[in-house]
C-alpha cells in the first residue's frame, strides 16, 4: 500500500466535521463558524456559507445531492441547497453534535445534547425525542430504515424511522467509555455472519476506551473487541466497506480491514484527526485536524503475488492470500488476519511473510490438482526485504544488495554479498536443497546461485540493467529483457547474442518446448519460435509465465490464463519440412484445422509416422487406415514411395495426379479402379482407350452400377443389358414394375437361361401380373412352379386342370385349396377338399372343430349332421387304413351315437327355449324317453339333463303318464335348475301331487316278445325281458314292429339277398322308384315246413329279466320263406356289415333312407 498527498489545506479554525456531495464534485468544511465548500478535485475554495453564530460542529449532505445540513453550537440546523443558499433553519435546546441524511428517504437526524429531532420536507414540525445522554455520533443503516445513535455513557440506541429504540447496546466501559463515532459499513456481505439469512447491516463502533468493536442490527457483537492505542475521534469506511479509515489522538489517520486488523498509516499530521471521509467511488481519504488542517490522501494497493507454473498466488483484502490453479481454475483462500506484505511460491512450498513473521505453507499431497495448504513452519521474526524467494528447505531474503539463505528454523545458512542492486530474482529449480537461483543486476550482471554453494557463478555482462530474466528449460538459452525494453537472447555456454527483439517488457520460455518464448510490449504478445520471424497479437496487460499453450497474463490485479494456438511457429517448421518439430509445437495446442494441416503436410512428405500421430488427434480414422495399409506394404517389402505417393494423393482427391503416379509405376489397373469407384467414367474411358473389350465391360457394368445408386434406374438397366448383366437388369426393371420391358426379356431370353428366367417369374408374381408369371413358367417347362403360381395367385380352376393331367401335384393344390376354404368359413368344403387330397387326419380335425363349435354355439342339428360326417369319415379310414381300423370302427359307433343324440336333443332344446313347438305332445314324449334311455353317465357336451326332464314332466302330465311325470318331477329336484325355470316346475310339482299314481294307458311293447316294458328303462332302449334293442322311427320316435337278425355262418350277402328274392342291383332301383316303401304281409306260414319253427315267433327259453340277448339267426330256408317286402337292409359300405331288419307288423308302412338308413314309419 502507497499513499500520496493530493491536497493540503489550513485554516484557521479548528476542523470538525466534512462531507463530500454524492456525485464526489464538493466537499463541505465545518470550519470556526462557517461551511466552507471546496472543488474537490483541485481544493479551490467555491464559497464560505455565513449564517450560523457559533462552532460549526457538523455538516452533512443528502443522497441524491439537492441539499446539505449544517448544526452548531449556537443550537441551530440550517438546510442549504446544492447552490449554496439556506432554505430552512431550525433550533434544538441544546448545541447540534452531529446530522445525518436518511439515504432512502432524505429524511434529516439532528442530534444535541438532550434530544434528536427527526425532519422531512413534507413534515410541517420537526419530530423530537428525548435522550437520556448527550449523544456524540449518529448513522443511518443502508436500508434507512434504522438509525444509529452513540451517547457519552457508552450506550449504542438503535431507532427505527419514528425514533422509538429497537435495540439497545450498552458497552463494558459504560460512562468511562463514550462512543466517539459510529458507522455502517455500506457493503451488506461480512464473512463473519454466522447465517446467510441474517440481516447483514454491519456497525462500527470506536469509543473513548480505546476500543473498536461490531455488532450486527440486532445488537449481537461480532468477534472480539480491537484494541487501539489511542482515543478515536472518526470512522470512516473505504472501498465499498472492504477496509476502514480511523484517526484520532495518535494524530494520524490509519487504514484497517473490515474485521478491525490494523494494515498501516494513511498520513501523520500535527494535532488529533477530528474527521475522516472518503470521496465516493475513488481511492482518496480525506482528513480534518484540530488545527485546521484539510489533507488528501490518494491510496494506491501495490500487488503482491507469486508465481509458479500454472500456481498463482496472491493478496486479497490485504490479510489473505488466494492460490488459484490457472489451468483448473481451482481457487483456495488462506486467512493470514494480519498485513500480508510479501508471498513466494515454488513446486508444493508457499511462503508468505507478515508483519512479524513469515508462514510456510506445504501442499497435503503431491497431486497436481490438489489445493489444500497446511502450516510447515513458522519463522517468528521480522524481516525487511524487498524481495522474497522460497525453495524446497530454504527461503531466500532479498535486501538491496545483499541474498540471504535461510533454513525454515530461522538458521542463516549462506549469504551472498553483490556488487549492485538486485533487481530480479528467480528460482529456476534443481534438486531439493540443492536449487538454483538465477538472478539479475542493477549493472547488468546476471548471476547462477546455488543454495548449497557460497559463490555465484557469472553467466553473462551486460551494459545496461536487467529488468527481467528467464532461462530455457534445457539451460542452454537466456532471456533477458534490459531498461531500455530489448529483449535478448543468449547461447548460455557459447555467450552468443543468437537475436533480439525491441518492445519487451517482460519474456518467459515456454516450459514445455526447448525453442519457444513469449514476450509482452506495448500492448502485444510477441510468440517467436527457434529463429523465425516473430508472431504478434494484441494483449493487455504483461506476460509472466508460458508453459504449453498457456500465457499467464497479469492484467492490473487479475491473474489470467490465456489460451493461444501455437499456430503460426507450427507453419513456420512446415514451410521447412521440420515435421517433428512442428509436431512438438502443435502438442502445446493448436486448432484442429491446424493438425490437419500438419497431417497432410508429412503425409505428402511421406514422414508417416508424424502424420499418423497428428491423425490421431483428429480421430481421422480414414486416414489412419492409409497409413495403416502403407506401413503394413513396407513390412511386406514394398518401398515404391512414387507408388505410396499415388494412394496419398488420391485419398487427398488429386486424382489425375495420383492417376499419373500410378501410371508411371505400371499400376494402371488402380488408376481405373480409382476412376470408376469415383463416378468419372468419361476420364476412365480416356485412361483406358479402346483397345481392351473387357475392361470396356467392366467400365460399362460400374457405370451402371453407379447409375443405380444414383438414382437412374433406367438407364441402369439399359447399361446392364449392354453389359450382359441379366440378372442386374431384371431386378431393377423388378423393383420398379415395368412389366412390358420385363417380359420383352423374359420373351428374348432362351429357355436354358433358367436363372434369369425365374427372377423374371418372380418379379411378375410380385406385380401380380399372373399371366406373365404363368407364361414364364411354361417357358421354363417347370411345371411345379406353375402350380405353386396357381396356387399363391388362388386361380384354383387352373390348379385342377393342372392336377388333371399331373395327379403328381394332387397334393400341392387340394391341401392349399383346403387351407384357402377353411380360413374363409367353407369348412364342409375344406373338410372334402382335404379329403380328396388324401389328408384325412386334417379332414377329420375340420370336421371336430366344426362340431365342437356348433355344440358350443347350440346348434344341435349341424352337431348331429356333423358328427354324422365324422362317423362316415372315420368309416372311409377304416376301409383303407388297416392298422388303425379297429380304433375307425369304435369312433365310428360313438360318432353314429352322438349323431343321433343331438339330432333329437334339438327338439327339446327349441321347445324349452322357444314359445311354440312344430312337435305333437306324443313325439316329445317319445324323444324325451328316448333321449334319457339312451344317456349314459358321461352326458354329451351341451346337453342338458335338466330341460330333457322338464319336457318329459311336462309332456307326460299333458298325456296323462302321471307316474313318469312325478318321477320327473323327483329327479328335477336332484339337479341344479336355472332360475327361469323354479317357478314352472313349483307349480308342475304341486299338481301332479293331484294326480293319480299310475300311467293312464301308455304302452311301449316289445314285438319280439310281446313284453309291456317300462317307460324308462335303466337298461337302455331293450326290452327288459328279452334284451332285444328297440328300433325307433326316426320322425316320432316310436318303437317300430322291428326285428333285427343275423345271418348263420356260411351264408354271405349276396346269396341271402338272392334266397330273398332280391337281385341286388333291380333292388336298389326299386327302392328308389318306389320311395323305400315295403308292403310287407304275413309270411309265417308260407313256405316253412310244419316241423320247422318261425325263429321270430318261437317262445323264448327265459322269463322276463332273465339271462343275456340271444340274437335272431336264419338259416337259408327261413331266408328263402321271407318275402321281400318284410325285410330291410342296412347296405353298410365295408369294413362294416350289413344289418338285416324283419318287419313283424306287415300292415305298417316302414320306409328306409339310403344316405344314414335311419327308418321310419309312413
Amino acid at each position: 500500500m502507497r499513499h500520496t498527498v493530493f491536497i493540503k489545506k489550513t485554516s484557521q479554525q479548528h476542523v470538525y466535521d466534512l462531507a463530500f456531495k454524492p456525485d464526489g464534485s464538493q466537499l463541505i468544511i465545518a470550519a470556526g463558524l462557517r461551511v466552507l465548500v471546496y472543488d474537490a478535485s483541485d481544493g479551490a475554495l467555491i464559497q464560505p456559507l455565513k449564517g450560523h453564530k457559533d462552532i460549526v460542529y457538523c455538516v452533512a449532505y443528502a443522497k441524491d445531492g439537492k441539499r446539505f445540513a449544517s448544526g452548531s453550537a449556537d443550537k441551530s440546523i440550517i438546510i442549504w441547497t446544492s447552490k449554496l443558499e439556506g432554505i430552512l433553519k431550525y433550533t434544538h435546546n441544546d448545541s447540534i453534535q452531529c446530522v445525518a441524511y436518511n439515504p432512502v428517504t432524505h429524511q434529516l437526524a439532528s442530534c444535541s445534547s438532550g434530544d434528536f429531532g427527526l425532519w422531512s420536507p413534507e413534515q410541517k414540525s420537526v419530530n423530537k425525542h428525548k435522550v437520556s445522554s448527550k449523544i456524540t455520533c449518529c448513522g443511518w443503516t443502508n436500508d434507512g430504515q434504522y438509525l444509529a445513535l452513540g451517547m457519552m455513557n457508552g450506550v449504542v440506541s438503535i431507532r427505527n424511522k419514528n425514533g422509538e429504540e429497537k435495540v439497545k447496546i450498552e458497552r463494558p466501559g459504560g460512562s468511562s467509555s463514550p462512543i466517539w463515532s459510529i458507522a455502517w459499513n455500506p457493503s451488506n456481505r461480512w464473512h463473519w455472519s454466522a447465517r446467510e439469512d441474517e440481516h447483514n447491516d454491519i456497525l462500527a463502533v470506536a469509543d473513548w476506551g480505546q476500543k473498536l468493536s461490531f455488532y450486527q442490527l440486532s445488537g449481537k457483537q461480532i468477534g472480539k473487541d480491537r484494541t487501539l492505542t489511542y482515543d478515536p475521534c472518526c470512522v470512516s469506511y473505504f472501498s465499498r466497506g472492504e477496509y476502514i479509515v480511523m484517526g484520532g489522538s495518535d494524530k494520524q489517520a490509519s487504514l484497517y480491514t473490515r474485521d478491525g486488523v490494523r494494515l498501516g498509516t494513511i498520513g501523520e499530521q500535527n494535532a488529533w484527526v477530528w474527521t475522516c471521509r472518503v470521496r465516493p467511488d475513488t481511492n482518496f481519504v480525506v482528513l480534518g485536524c484540530q488545527d485546521g488542517t484539510v489533507a488528501c490522501y490518494q491510496l494506491i494497493f501495490s500487488t503482491v503475488h507469486g508465481l509458479y507454473k500454472d500456481r498463482y498466488a496472491y493478496r486479497d483484502s490485504m490479510t489473505d492470500v488466494i492460490v488459484q490453479h490457472l489451468i483448473t481454475e481451482q481457487k483456495v483462500r488462506i486467512k493470514c488476519r494480519e498485513l500480508v506484505k510479501k508471498i513466494a511460491i515454488y513446486r508444493n512450498r508457499l511462503a508468505i511473510q507478515l508483519p512479524e513473521k513469515i508462514l510456510i505453507y506445504e501442499l497435503f499431497s503431491d497431486d497436481s490438482s490438489d489445493m489444500k495448504y497446511h502450516i510447515k513452519e513458522k519463522i517468528c521474526r521480522k524481516f525487511e526485504c524487498n524481495l522474497l524467494v522460497v525453495c524446497s528447505q530454504h527461503i531466500i531474503l532479498c535486501q538491496e544488495k545483499r541474498l540471504q539463505c535461510l533454513s525454515f528454523t530461522s538458521v542463516r545458512e549462506k549469504e551472498w554479498v553483490m556488487e549492485s542492486l538486485i533487481r530480479y530474482i528467480k528460482v529456476i529449480g534443481g534438486p531439493p536443497g540443492r536449487e538454483g537461483l538465477l538472478v539479475g543486476l542493477k549493472n547488468g550482471a546476471i548471476l547462477k546461485i546455488f543454495v548449497d554453494n557460497p559463490f555465484p557463478i557469472t553467466l553473462l555482462k551486460l551494459s545496461t540493467s536487467v529488468r527481467c530474466l528467464d532461462m530455457s528449460a534445457s539451460r542452454n538459452k537466456l532471456a533477458v529483457v534490459d531498461e531500455h525494453n530489448t529483449l535478448l537472447v543468449y547461447d548460455i555456454n557459447s555467450k552468443e547474442l543468437l537475436f533480439q527483439e525491441p518492445n519487451a517488457n517482460s519474456v518467459a520460455w515456454n516450459t514445455q518446448c526447448e525453442d519457444m518464448l513469449c514476450f509482452s510490449g506495448n500492448g502485444y504478445l510477441n510468440i517467436k519460435a527457434s529463429n523465425f520471424p516473430v508472431h504478434q497479437q494484441k494483449m493487455q496487460g504483461f506476460m509472466v509465465g508460458y508453459n504449453g499453450s498457456k500465457i499467464f497474463c497479469l492484467h492490473i490485479y487479475l491473474m489470467s490464463a490465456v489460451e493461444v494456438p501455437q499456430s503460426a511457429p507450427m507453419y513456420q517448421y512446415l514451410e521447412r519440412k521440420m515435421f517433428k518439430e512442428a509436431y512438438q509445437i502443435a502438442c502445446l495446442g493448436v486448432t484442429d484445422s491446424d493438425w490437419r494441416d500438419l497431417a497432410t503436410e508429412a503425409l505428402e512428405g511421406l514422414d508417416f509416422d508424424t502424420a499418423k500421430k497428428a491423425f490421431i488427434r483428429i480421430r481421422d480414422l480414414r486416414y489412419l487406415e492409409l497409413i495403416s495399409s502403407i506401413e503394413e506394404r513396407k513390412k511386406r517389402g514394398e518401398n515404391d514411395n512414387e507408388l505410396f505417393l499415388a494412394d496419398v494423393y488420391a485419398y487427398q482427391g488429386k486424382f489425375h495426379e495420383a492417376a499419373k503416379l500410378y501410371k508411371r509405376t505400371g499400376h494402371e489397373s488402380r488408376a481405373l479402379s480409382m476412376y470408376t469407384d469415383l463416378r468419372m467414367f468419361e476420364y476412365a474411358k480416356d485412361f483406358v482407350g479402346a483397345t481392351d473389350p473387357k475392361s470396356s465391360r467392366i467400365l460399362m457394368t460400374k457405370q451402371a452400377d453407379w447409375a443405380k445408386s444414383s438414382k437412374e434406374p433406367r438407364a441402369a438397366a439399359e447399361m446392364y443389358l449392354s453389359a450382359g448383366e441379366h440378372l442386374k437388369a431384371i431386378d431393377i426393371i423388378g423393383e420398379h414394375g415395368w412389366a412390358d420391358m420385363l417380359i420383352d426379356i423374359a420373351r428374348k431370353l432362351d429357355k436354358a437361361e433358367r436363372e434369369p428366367l425365374a427372377k423374371c417369374a418372380l418379379h411378375f408374381k410380385r406385380l401380380k401380373h399372373h399371366g406373365y408369371a404363368s407364361e414364364t413358367y411354361s417357358k421354363m417347362g417347370d411345371l411345379k412352379a406353375l402350380v405353386h403360381l396357381h396356387v399363391e395367385t388362388r386361380h384354383w380352376e387352373e390348379a385342377f386342370s393342372l392336377v388333371e393331367k399331373h395327379t403328381q401335384f394332387k397334393y400341392d393344390v387340394f391341401v392349399p385349396y383346403a387351407q384357402w376354404l377353411a380360413e374363409n368359413d367353407r369348412f364342409e368344403e375344406a373338410q372334402k377338399a382335404f379329403h380328396k387330397a388324401g389328408r384325412q387326419n386334417e379332414a377329420v380335425k375340420v370336421l371336430e372343430q366344426l362340431t365342437h363349435n356348433a355344440v358350443v354355439e347350440n346348434r344341435f342339428n349341424d352337431a348331429g349332421y356333423y358328427y354324422w360326417m365324422l362317423s362316415m369319415q372315420c368309416l372311409d379310414i377304416a376301409r383303407g387304413d388297416e392298422e388303425q381300423r379297429d380304433e375307425m370302427l369304435k369312433k365310428f359307433e360313438r360318432f353314429q351315437h352322438l349323431a343321433e343324440l343331438y339330432h333329437v336333443y334339438r327338439s327339446i332344446q327349441r321347445y324349452t327355449d322357444e314359445p311354440f313347438s312344430s312337435h305333437m305332445p306324443e313325439t316329445l314324449f317319445n324323444i324325451c324317453r328316448f333321449l334319457l334311455n339312451n344317456l349314459t353317465k358321461n352326458i354329451p357336451a351341451g346337453i342338458s339333463k335338466v330341460n330333457t326332464l322338464y319336457a318329459l314332466a311336462k309332456q307326460s302330465r299333458k298325456l296323462g303318464a302321471y307316474k313318469l311325470a312325478r318321477y320327473s318331477y323327483e329327479k328335477l329336484q336332484e339337479l341344479h335348475i336355472p332360475s327361469r325355470f323354479h317357478e314352472s316346475i313349483e307349480l308342475g310339482n304341486l299338481i301332479i301331487r293331484s294326480k293319480p299314481f299310475h300311467d293312464n294307458e301308455v304302452r311301449m311293447m316289445c314285438y319280439r316278445c310281446s313284453t309291456n316294458n317300462p317307460l324308462l328303462n335303466n337298461q337302455g332302449s331293450v326290452c327288459i325281458n328279452c334284451r332285444q334293442p328297440f328300433i325307433y322311427s326316426a320322425s316320432s320316435y316310436e318303437v317300430l314292429p322291428l326285428v333285427q337278425f343275423y345271418l348263420e355262418e356260411g351264408i354271405i350277402d349276396e346269396e341271402a339277398l338272392s334266397l330273398i328274392d332280391l337281385e341286388y342291383a333291380t333292388a336298389l332301383e326299386h327302392i328308389h322308384t318306389k320311395s323305400n316303401r315295403f308292403f310287407l304281409r304275413d309270411l309265417m306260414d308260407d313256405g316253412l315246413d310244419d316241423a320247422e319253427e318261425d325263429p321270430f315267433t318261437a317262445k323264448m327259453s327265459f322269463e322276463q329279466g332273465g339271462s343275456n340277448f340271444v340274437p335272431v339267426k336264419v338259416n337259408r330256408s327261413v331266408l328263402r320263406s321271407m318275402s321281400r317286402r318284410d325285410v330291410l337292409i342296412k347296405r353298410w359300405p365295408r369294413p362294416l356289415k350289413w344289418e338285416y331288419f324283419r318287419s313283424l307288423l306287415p300292415d305298417v308302412s316302414i320306409t328306409m333312407c339310403p344316405t344314414c338308413f335311419k327308418v321310419q314309419h309312413l
